[in-house]
């Protein structure tokens, strides 16, 4: 570990929810609380009340879970400030997780973003009818035997890998047929597992394109500053720092693949000491982990939170 790097912050997006989520470190950190009042403000219902006590089905629907993480991953990082948590030297989020990103590079308000993302996870839901797309993991093969899979098996359908998350994992998207002859061929190919995924909407594939180009027209209308910390976005594993760019790089998020490997080993050029997730879970941990040789923690819970935190200070 390199005492002389900086820290950096990865958030997490869709996935990463559960009911009950942060309630423990909601206990310690007000800020918590208070991040998801505002978010129930802006929504117009109690968030923090689906979030613990569900049901499960309604936290799980896009357009919910959406806010719900997005409240989660920044009440969480407020309450590392407000314990004099070090601010980190680059940031960046998984898909959703890049909106919680932007809010706490300050190049976001938190509630335009609350309510933008709401929005985002309508227009994907609608983009699709449910059960005619689908969304599948594929261990054990590397990027190019993957994506020729997603080739043989598209037969004029869309399919595409949406997610390089680490060596050896790349979730694949696309309408559900395709992907159910790519989970086929994967096997035959030798991956080790493949599985499919318990999401609502096939995102970061050609099936997104025209909510994305629908939620342009919401973004066009959002104000937008120059973050004050780099944020490495999915779409291009670049730092940004003007809103016309960072607007394009947020549509085209929608129907790209989230480069998470690319992401994490630009990031290391930070000269960065270790990585923290910052919200709930720890599924970017894991994939962190396998792909640079850095300490990685996460900040979900109170032992880990108070862990991080002392290595920095009180």
């Amino acid at each position: 570990m390199n005492a002389s790097g900086g820290t950096a912050f990865v958030f997490p997006g869709q996935g990463s929810q559960s009911v009950g989520m942060l309630k423990a470190l909601a206990a310690d950190h007000s800020q918590i609380l208070g991040t998801f009042r505002e978010a129930s403000e802006a929504l117009g219902y109690d968030l923090w009340e689906l979030t613990q006590n569900g049901p499960e089905e309604a936290l799980n629907r896009t357009a919910v879970t959406q806010p719900a993480l997005l409240a989660a991953d920044v009440g969480c990082y407020r309450a590392w400030r407000a314990r004099d948590g070090i601010e980190p030297v680059v940031m960046a989020g998984h898909s959703l997780g890049e909106y919680a990103a932007l809010v706490c590079a300050e190049a976001l308000d938190f509630r335009q973003a609350v309510r933008l993302v709401a929005r985002r996870g309508a227009l994907m839901q609608a983009a699709v009818p449910q059960g005619e797309g689908a969304m599948a993991a594929i261990l054990g093969l590397d990027d190019a035997a993957v994506e020729a899979v997603c080739r043989d098996c598209a037969h004029g359908e869309t399919l595409a890998a949406a997610n390089y998350n680490a060596p050896g994992q790349v979730v694949i998207a696309g309408t559900k047929a395709a992907v159910d002859r790519a989970l086929v061929a994967a096997r035959s190919a030798g991956a080790r597992r493949s599985v499919v995924l318990a999401v609502s909407a096939p995102s970061h594939c050609g099936l997104m394109r025209e909510a994305a180009q629908q939620f342009a027209q919401d973004l066009a209308g959002a104000a937008l500053n120059a973050p004050v910390v780099p944020v490495i976005h999915n779409a291009t594993v670049a730092a940004l720092s003007e809103p016309g760019p960072i607007r394009e790089a947020l549509v085209s998020q929608l129907f790209s693949p989230v480069r998470w490997v690319e992401t994490i080993r630009r990031m290391a050029e930070w000269d960065v000491s270790r990585i923290l997730e910052c919200g709930p879970g720890k599924v970017l941990t894991g994939l962190n982990k396998r792909i640079v040789d850095l300490p990685c923690a996460s900040l979900g819970e109170p032992a880990d939170f108070g862990a991080a935190l002392g290595v920095t200070g009180p």
